[in-house]
């Protein structure tokens, strides 16, 4: 069974096609700049092989129908292409980002399911138009294929009320379903299963704390296999210190930037999304920038790593606390795999409550799964690469397979 994975986004399309019968990767590309005046595709055909090559094209990409149309060319192209043509795609699985209280399970697209995710686009009002966008082209170019949905919410639709209710007047909640949803679930999902196997034991045994640290960050508390506590809420902004994003702020601030610095409601979101977080605190949003300027004295990049670390810890430490047994912590995803002063830092001080680092085994990159803790520690500490296409591949055919 091949499966292409389709994440698209307001000017991107990030695609993956997978052979299922090995999980091999046949092809990974990303069509840029959508709707610019200069598009890029890129694509590399079977990573990895011997024959690997990659695809480069720059040309206008008007809308996302174009961008998928040039990427299934390269696809299909009879002198380089992986696939004979769009008829050898026997599904195709798209991240959609908000599926609302209306997802537990990754579904077969239909009528009733596009119209649920257009209804939850106010909870997403960046993301979901975007996602549904990708659906829609995909359906019309492959005519006839099974298309499958899976939710960036759906694994954190186990969380308890006690965790997921703001303290806010109830009636916001059944009107407008305003509580937290969560993000990054199928990369929290896909580490913590990961992390089971090569701990030899059942998920449904283990209580764990994965760490999705990227541009997006977000930090999940798992119970016997579970979501019971996440730190991203109705919107992908609360919680950690993000790349542009604040995280947790005081809510009045709002209200004291609308008084004092003439700001509307529209400034403010902009400003918390996209100009706060790391890049707010020292003009830098990409960590490796921020430990080169670390390294040149810049003490407003250091505050900034200070200060998402310390927010890290702190979470580590609520989470502890709410699954009382921690069996293992994971880092993942580019700043999570990549980045071990970021890692060191933000489980230092831990070694009273079992969290002890390998300072030998912790100075790398991770590439593959790898055990960062030490003999001594009662928690393991698991580097773990995410892998969200090839988890949602794997949703999808399960869903087909049923």
């Amino acid at each position: 069974m091949k499966i292409l994975v389709i994440n698209s986004g307001s000017s991107s399309i990030k695609f993956q096609l997978l052979d299922m019968s090995d999980e091999a990767v046949l092809a990974s590309g990303l069509v840029e700049r959508i709707g610019e005046a200069e598009g890029l595709i890129k694509c590399i055909l079977r990573p990895g092989a011997a024959d690997e090559l990659t695809v480069k094209k720059t040309t206008v990409v008007a809308d996302h129908k174009s961008g998928m149309r040039l990427a299934v060319d390269i696809l299909s192209d009879p002198r380089q292409g992986v696939i004979a043509a769009r008829g050898d795609i026997d599904a195709i699985g798209h991240r959609v980002v908000h599926g609302g209280e209306d997802f537990h399970q990754p579904t077969l697209l239909t009528a009733d399911v596009l119209a649920a995710i257009e209804k939850n686009i106010p909870l997403a009002p960046l993301h979901n138009p975007a996602n549904l966008d990708g659906i829609r082209v995909a359906q019309e170019l492959f005519a006839g294929v099974p298309q499958v949905a899976i939710f960036d919410t759906a694994f954190h639709q186990t969380i308890p009320p006690h965790a997921y209710l703001y303290a806010l007047p109830y009636e916001l909640y059944e009107k407008h379903r305003i509580r937290r949803y969560g993000f990054h679930g199928t990369s929290h999902k896909f580490v913590a299963s990961e992390c089971a196997r090569l701990m030899g034991r059942p998920l449904e045994e283990l209580n764990l704390i994965s760490i999705h640290l990227g541009n997006g960050c977000s930090m999940t508390a798992v119970e016997n296999g579970k979501s019971v506590d996440t730190t991203l809420g109705l919107t992908p902004l609360e919680g950690l210190v993000m790349g542009t994003r604040s995280g947790d702020v005081d809510p009045a601030i709002h209200s004291f930037l609308a008084r004092n610095c003439t700001m509307d409601i529209e400034a403010i979101d902009e400003m918390l999304n996209k100009d706060s977080g790391l890049k707010g605190l020292c003009g830098l949003n990409d960590m490796r920038d921020i430990h080169q300027a670390i390294a040149n004295g810049d003490k407003r990049a250091r505050l900034a790593l200070d200060v998402q670390t310390y927010r890290n810890k702190k979470y580590v430490g609520a989470f502890m606390a709410v699954l009382g047994r921690v069996d293992a912590i994971i880092f993942t995803a580019g700043i999570g795999e990549n980045d071990e002063v970021v890692r060191e830092m933000t489980l230092r001080g831990l070694e009273p409550f079992g969290v002890i680092m390998d300072p030998a085994a912790n100075n790398q990159r991770i590439k593959k799964p790898t055990l960062l803790s030490s003999r001594e520690s009662r928690v393991q500490i698991w580097g773990i690469p995410t892998n969200e296409e090839l988890a949602i591949a794997r949703e999808a055919k399960a869903v087909l397979e049923k």
